[in-house]
C-alpha cells in the first residue's frame, strides 16, 4: 500500500511526524509521503523514524513533501511538492511568505471572532496545539473544547465558511514560481485534489492545460473527497495531457475521521504501487 498525501502536527494533523510514520507502517503502508501545509518542519523527524524502520530490514520508503497554497481565482488550489531532496532558497522564501500570510489571516479571524462575541485569542489557539501552522480547523476544535459549538462543522457553518462573519480570504503563492521552487528542491509539482478549483468539467481541460504550462507535472487524480468515477475521469484526462497521476488519503488523523491512511476515492485501498512508480522517473537526482 502507498499514500502520497498525509499531514502531521507540523501543520493540521493529530499525529506527530514520527507517530505518523509508525502508524503508516502498522497499517502496512510501504510508501509514505508527508505533505504538511506550507511547511517542511516535520520532514526531518519523519525521515529519521522511517530510517529506523528501514534499518530493521522492513520495506518502507519515505517521501519528503509539502503542500503549498496557491493563488487561484476560484475555489482553492493546493500544490504538492513530492520527493524534496533539499529546501531551496526559492521554496524557503515561499514557505516564509505563506507562514506570514497564515499568521495575518489568523489574527484577523481571531479579531472577527471577538467582534462576534466569541472570546478567543490567537495566542490561546497556538498554545493549545503547539504549532505555528494554525488554521481554521484548529480554531474550530478549540471552540468545541470551550463549549462554544458542539461539533467542528458548526464552527465552519456559523463562523468560518466563505460568506460567514469570521471568514478571511487567504493569499497564496504564484503557481509558476512554486513549481520552479519545488523543482529547485529536487522535487516534483503535483496538483492536489484538482476538483477543488471549482472549475466545471466543461472547462477543466482548458484549466489543466494552463496548470501544466506553469510547470505542474502530475495530478492527484485519486482523493477521498471525490467519487471513483470522477477519479477515473481525472486520471484519463491527466494522461491525455501527458501528466502522470498520484493517489492519496489526505490523512489528518482524528480531526478528519472520515479519511483513513492508505485509502482514497470511494474508500478504495491504494494497493497499486503504480501511482508511486509512475512518479519515480520524474524525480530529479
Amino acid at each position: 500500500m502507498i499514500d502520497l498525501h498525509t499531514h502531521s502536527t507540523a501543520s493540521d494533523g493529530t499525529l506527530t511526524p514520527s507517530e505518523l510514520v509508525q502508524y503508516a507502517f502498522s497499517k502496512k503502508i510501504s510508501v509514505l509521503a508527508l505533505t504538511d501545509h506550507d511547511t517542511t518542519a516535520g520532514i526531518q523527524e519523519a525521515a529519521s523514524e522511517a530510517e529506523k524502520i528501514k534499518s530493521s530490514g522492513s520495506d518502507f520508503t519515505f517521501i519528503p513533501g509539502v503542500e503549498l497554497n496557491i493563488e487561484w481565482p476560484t475555489g482553492e488550489f493546493h500544490l504538492l511538492g513530492l520527493g524534496l531532496k533539499r529546501i531551496s532558497p526559492e521554496l524557503n522564501s515561499i514557505i516564509k511568505m505563506l507562514e506570514k500570510e497564515r499568521f495575518n489571516r489568523n489574527e484577523k479571524m481571531a479579531l472577527k471572532l471577538r467582534e462576534a462575541g466569541v472570546d478567543i485569542t490567537l495566542e490561546e489557539v497556538i498554545g493549545r496545539f503547539n504549532t505555528a501552522s494554525v488554521g481554521r480547523p484548529h480554531f474550530a476544535q478549540f471552540m468545541v473544547e470551550k463549549g462554544i459549538v458542539k461539533v467542528k462543522q458548526l464552527a465552519f457553518d456559523k463562523y468560518f465558511a466563505k460568506g460567514r462573519p469570521c471568514y478571511v480570504e487567504r493569499s497564496g503563492a504564484d503557481l509558476s514560481h512554486a513549481c520552479y521552487a519545488i523543482k529547485q528542491s529536487g522535487g516534483i509539482p503535483v496538483q492536489a485534489h484538482p476538483l477543488s478549483m471549482y472549475v466545471s468539467w466543461g472547462k477543466i481541460k482548458e484549466a489543466l492545460v494552463s496548470v501544466k504550462e506553469c510547470g505542474v507535472e502530475g495530478l492527484e487524480a485519486w482523493h477521498p473527497g471525490i467519487r471513483i468515477s470522477e477519479a477515473e475521469r481525472l486520471e484519463s484526462l491527466a494522461h491525455e495531457l501527458g501528466m502522470f497521476t498520484t493517489a492519496g488519503s489526505d490523512y489528518h488523523g482524528k480531526v478528519r475521521s472520515d479519511r483513513h491512511i492508505g485509502f482514497t476515492a470511494g474508500k478504495t485501498q491504494i494497493k497499486d504501487r503504480y501511482y508511486y512508480e509512475e512518479l519515480l522517473p520524474h524525480l530529479n537526482p
